[in-house]
């Protein structure tokens, strides 16, 4: 059973007035107390506190339609872009400028994922502070019940600050609502050990990963953050802990990790964690839930991958802005055997899921059958130029990693889907605790990968080639070098938000060309303060290099 939003009428006014806190001039405390001493009177409503954050983090998590982490976490990487198409997509160059990095202080979309990543940090604490200050008995939920949420929702006020952490480094913390109104910086090294210890302090105490949890934090979630937070010491605090990050991914990988009922355990195949029943995934650790079948709560991704006429492409009721696509020459890293080639992407002449004629264009090919390439140039033209404004609405290999279902009969017989509109976005699941810790085992050894090592990377990688061709690529402890391990993560995580990363961690992040990028320099590797934040609030530093 997937994540059920509750009704919650006036409280959502008062989470989104006093979420800001210290970066605007809102009058926060007029609106709660005018709200909140009417609410929380019985689980139901405890609970919708509880669930808020969760609908928020659709818009700043995922790719949502809205300039939240998602965009910054991979827009500026070596896979993905959304090039100018035609008329399409330049929007005033800000695309550009996270491919080339050549963002600056007044970036609008910076300074709207630092907005929307507070107040989701926000609409956390405004429950934390309302639970922790009622009795349990007057809320109708027991004493373990207000210990769990109140764990659920610090852990989920964590992973908020992970993730500001991750793109602004220096940042400040505040743990109660509009206090104080203007806080000051801590250096990241400070948000770092403030997070683990959030994490530390909570782990017990949340929720065990569960059916009914699915789209929640769990305990399960908060050991993958932690697995987060230890691949990454090394850059966000200058020590590298790879023995604490094994053991935290130990916990999920063991079975000893906050999951009910048993060991997770990886998917036999590909597929299952990106299909519209992947809440039954085995391996979904933390993700955000949808459920278009009884609550209307549909995934937000279609917008930033779908062609204009895309619903024709895959039988579903939905297209798209025809935006980000694939970097020329990532297709080409995926051999010809590999399933995830196969399936994770439109790439060729597209056909009509219900009649199999061709779907033709919209634009530059309207009336013509639409052929997504592996290029960005104007092939109309004849132009032999490829950068990132000469794009067609043809241009680069597509989207289909996660799959929405068809509403309508497939001309090969396929059936409807049942569960149309209803797959998940994941934020951690288990093949990535499996790299991390691999990496981990790597760099501890000093950059050769122990057997372990190739294990749990062959463990994975396998599923996406058949029992023939396995043998042909299958790892040795001689062939997984840090470098094809970094190759690997992005075969298999791509479109999954941890590109940027990898790349900084690799050292490959600012001094590296890519397909219309040059090198930039190493202030990049932070994104910066916005200037609207640094005027609303003087107490803040701006990062080096602004």
């Amino acid at each position: 059973m997937k994540i059920k939003f509750l009704k919650y009428t006036k409280l959502i006014f008062a989470l989104g007035a006093i979420s800001l806190y210290g970066c605007t001039d809102l009058k926060e405390k007029a609106y709660d107390e005018m709200l909140t001493d009417d609410f929380y009177n019985n689980k139901n409503e405890v609970l919708s506190a509880v669930l808020r954050p969760y609908t928020h983090a659709n818009a700043w998590v995922t790719p949502s339609g809205q300039d939240g982490w998602w965009r910054a976490a991979e827009l500026s990487g070596d896979q993905l872009a959304w090039p100018t198409k035609g008329r399409h997509g330049e929007d005033g160059g800000k695309w550009k400028r996270f491919h080339y990095h050549t963002w600056t202080v007044d970036e609008g979309g910076l300074n709207n994922a630092w907005s929307l990543m507070y107040w989701g940090m926000g609409l956390c604490t405004d429950p934390i502070e309302n639970i922790e200050k009622r009795e349990a008995s007057k809320m109708g939920i027991s004493e373990t019940e207000k210990a769990s949420f109140i764990a659920e929702l610090r852990l989920l006020r964590a992973f908020h600050y992970l993730k500001l952490m991750d793109l602004f480094g220096n940042i400040p913390v505040v743990t109660k609502v509009g206090e104080p109104l203007q806080p000051e910086t801590l250096s990241r090294t400070e948000v770092f050990n403030f997070i683990e210890k959030e994490i530390l302090d909570n782990i017990n105490n949340a929720p065990k990963l569960s059916k009914a949890m699915m789209g929640r934090m769990s305990q399960a979630g908060a050991y993958a953050m932690l697995v987060e937070l230890y691949l990454n010491s090394e850059v966000w605090t200058g020590k590298a802990r790879w023995d604490d990050c094994i053991n935290a991914a130990n916990k999920l990988i063991n079975g000893e990790g906050g999951a009910q009922n048993g060991t997770m355990a990886l998917d036999k195949n590909i597929s299952d964690q990106f299909i519209t029943t992947n809440d039954l995934s085995k391996e979904v650790i933390f993700s955000i839930a949808y459920d278009y079948t009884t609550a209307k709560f549909e995934p937000s991704w279609t917008g930033e991958f779908y062609h204009f006429k895309q619903r024709e492409i895959y039988g579903g009721g939905r297209n798209g802005n025809d935006g980000i696509v694939l970097i020329p020459g990532v297709f080409s890293k995926y051999e010809g055997a590999d399933l995830r080639k196969k399936q994770w992407f439109w790439e060729g002449p597209m056909v009509n899921f219900e009649t199999n004629a061709p779907v033709t264009g919209s634009e530059e090919y309207a009336g013509k059958q639409l052929v997504f390439v592996d290029n960005i140039q104007r092939n109309s033209k004849g132009s032999t130029v490829s950068n990132m404004s000469e794009g067609e609405e043809n241009s680069g290999v597509r989207f289909n990693k996660y799959k929405l279902g068809n509403q309508v009969k497939g001309f090969d017989g396929t059936a409807v889907d049942p569960n149309y509109n209803n797959t998940d976005w994941n934020i951690y699941r288990l093949t990535w605790i499996y790299f991390a810790k691999a990496e981990a085992l790597i760099r501890k050894n000093g950059g050769t990968a122990p057997q372990e090592a190739v294990d749990l990377i062959n463990s994975c990688k396998k599923r996406a080639f058949s029992e023939a061709d396995w043998p042909l690529f299958s790892y040795t402890t001689g062939t997984l070098t840090l470098t094809e391990l970094l190759a690997e993560r992005g075969r298999e995580f791509i479109f999954e938000g941890f590109r940027r990363d990898d790349l900084i961690r690799f050292g490959k992040f600012y001094s590296e060309s890519w397909w219309d990028h040059k090198p930039s320099n190493e202030s990049k590797v932070l994104y910066p303060i916005p200037q609207r934040q640094l005027d609303l609030n003087p107490n803040l530093k701006q990062n080096p290099g602004y």
